[in-house]
């Protein structure tokens, strides 16, 4: 195992976590007025919804569809009687589906944002770095899709599942695990656990609120009326 492999998969995990909680709990502590989503609807609202929606169910299905895929034990599979290679077929569609909607709902909003005076005159860099990121690790992810289909055992994926559970059980033998991994994954991987890195500065401390990326599925309009 070469020391970058061990660094990244072994001990980064770790440090992107402690920035994630430290971060979220000192900006809620130091600076509450910024824990908004930042809404731009007052400045243009095109496609704002469409791809608001698309994009909210799709990465709510991607994140939990991650965490129950990748944090479930093998033996628990094995026990219900799935095999590895019809859950990595099932994987392989259901995040097909659901980063197809995210990706969509992302270029909607990234198509907005970069192509409206109003909206890039007030988006600032840390904006900009987050959608950027989103799109690189969205493509990434669907790329892994291809990757998967050429074999369909279900093996690397297991080694995926190994890596990801001795990390959340602190077993300092996480990182042999992923090291053989396509370069996809572990470029999609990097990507994924950097974004909890960059979480806490950017307006993504919003999904925390109310629970806001679900609610809003199903609120109503915000009305915004002028003085009588």
């Amino acid at each position: 195992m070469n020391y970058i492999d061990k660094f990244v998969f072994g001990i980064y995990p770790y440090i992107a976590l402690t920035i994630f909680i430290v971060g979220c709990l000192v900006r809620f502590e130091r600076e509450q007025y910024s824990w908004k989503s930042e809404s731009s609807q007052l400045l243009y609202c095109g496609y704002l919804r469409l791809g608001n929606i698309l994009f909210h169910i799709g990465i709510l299905g991607l994140f939990f569809g991650h965490l129950v895929g990748l944090l479930t034990p093998v033996a628990v599979w094995d026990t219900l009687g799935v095999s590895h290679s019809f859950k990595q077929m099932t994987a392989m569609i259901a995040g097909g589906i659901m980063g197809s909607m995210a990706l969509i709902g992302l270029i909607i909003i990234i198509h907005r944002r970069f192509t409206n005076a109003r909206l890039l005159a007030n988006s600032t860099w840390r904006d900009k770095l987050v959608l950027i990121w989103l799109l690189i690790t969205l493509l990434l992810g669907l790329t892994t899709i291809h990757v998967s289909a050429q074999h369909r055992d279900g093996h690397e994926m297991v080694l995926l599942m190994t890596w990801a559970q001795h990390i959340v059980t602190f077993r300092g033998d996480a990182a042999g695990y992923i090291m053989n991994a396509s370069s996809i994954f572990k470029l999609h991987i990097f990507m994924g656990m950097t974004l909890f890195v960059i979480f806490p500065f950017t307006r993504l401390v919003h999904v925390f609120s109310g629970f806001a990326a679900v609610t809003y599925l199903t609120r109503a309009w915000q009305l915004v009326r002028p003085r009588s």
